[in-house]
């Protein structure tokens, strides 16, 4: 915290780093606090998605909550994975040219799901755009390990 504090008050002697770097250092959490930040948010994930499907047999409003908490267990759980390396290496691995495409249909199927929840109002559509997330998410997972078997 001292090196982020003289880095930002001018004070530091060490001009190769720069403030991004110095406070990136000075925020970096320790493996077992990535840990336990990861088991959180993947727990959360998967418990909004369970509960998400038990309210789908709700009447009414059962196939609207299904979507929401399914959206955000999938959103807790992708978040998770930043805990175990870093958000810059997750962004850059979901943007990386054999998963950009997938990221853009998982991202897109995302804010389409929401849209048909509370917007659009349409059921089958958000549990279309859910489906479609769960396919995104797969094939975002398994894009790399499915490239390097291909290859060989």
């Amino acid at each position: 915290m001292d090196k982020l504090k003289n880095v930002l008050s001018g004070q530091d002697g060490n001009d190769d780093l720069n403030v991004l770097q110095a406070a990136n250092e000075a925020s970096t959490l320790g493996w077992g606090t990535r840990v336990k930040g990861f088991v959180a948010c993947f727990v959360s994930g998967v418990l909004c998605s369970v509960l998400g499907t038990c309210l789908l047999w709700l009447p009414r409003t059962g196939l609207t909550l299904f979507a929401v908490f399914y959206s955000l267990g999938n959103i807790a759980s992708l978040l998770s994975t930043m805990f175990l390396m870093g958000p810059l290496k997750q962004l850059k691995r979901m943007c990386d040219k054999t998963r950009a495409l997938a990221t853009g249909i998982m991202i897109t199927c995302l804010v389409l799901t929401f849209c048909a929840a509370f917007w659009w109002k349409i059921k089958g559509l958000a549990l279309l755009f859910c489906i479609l997330q769960f396919l995104a998410f797969t094939w975002h997972s398994y894009q790399k390990r499915l490239l390097r078997s291909y290859k060989k």
